[in-house]
């Protein structure tokens, strides 16, 4: 389960609107709105270097967060939305959701992998490959997990570890309701060159068959 939720420091921001936006993106601010919870709607306003550096280390969309406003109480909230520059690529604008600790929300969780070292497939030379990196998951909010976690130490070639196999967190349901695939392991690609090369030799080499007839009959 996800550790010690994370201050997020932000200030009030006083007006709204394209003016109010833009000044705040000159005082090197992120403008931002903080929504539902059945309060009205907060705007507020976020250091650029701060918010730019919290982006770049990954996972924001999915991290609940205590944000504290000066003369505010504190609020859990998540992150619903960035809105980027088109050509730079920054943020311009950041939308929050207020939560409690048991809202559910759809979240998308990274997905850990264990076993490597041990399964049978992968020392025959076989490839794991991560169908989905993150899975999307119905949680409540006071129960994000930080990732889930799927076991290859029994997997063999060919095989497909798919949702059913995964131990959900209490509380978490994938929204995608069908037994999808998370990783595969497939076989390696000499064996798969060799394999292709035998199938091609074998309809090439292949002399027809004439097929004996009995030509006696009976009378």
């Amino acid at each position: 389960m996800a550790g010690k939720i994370p201050d997020l420091e932000v200030e009030a921001r006083a007006g709204t609107g394209k003016g109010a936006a833009r000044a705040a993106r000159r005082n090197g601010m992120v403008p931002g709105i903080v929504y539902g919870g059945g309060q009205d709607p907060q705007p507020i306003q976020i250091p650029f270097n701060s918010l730019l550096k919290q982006l770049r280390a990954g996972r924001y969309m999915s991290t609940l967060q205590n944000m504290k406003i000066e003369g505010h109480d504190d609020v859990r909230v998540i992150c619903r939305n960035v809105q980027r520059d088109l050509v730079k690529d920054l943020p311009t604008h950041i939308d929050f959701m207020r939560l409690n600790r048991t809202t559910k929300i759809n979240l998308f969780i990274h997905v850990d992998v264990v076993g490597e070292d041990v399964s049978p497939g992968l020392k025959k030379g076989g490839t794991l490959t991560l169908v989905r990196p993150e899975v999307e998951l119905m949680v409540t909010a006071g129960d994000i997990p930080d990732s889930i976690t799927i076991d290859v130490s029994e997997a063999e070639v060919g095989d497909n570890i798919t949702i059913s196999s995964v131990k959900l967190p209490d509380g978490a349901k994938a929204t995608i309701d069908r037994d999808f695939v998370i990783a595969t392991l497939s076989a390696p690609s000499s064996l798969k060159s060799a394999g292709e090369d035998e199938d091609e030799d074998g309809e090439d080499g292949e002399s027809a068959e004439v097929p004996t007839v009995d030509e006696t009959t009976e009378e």
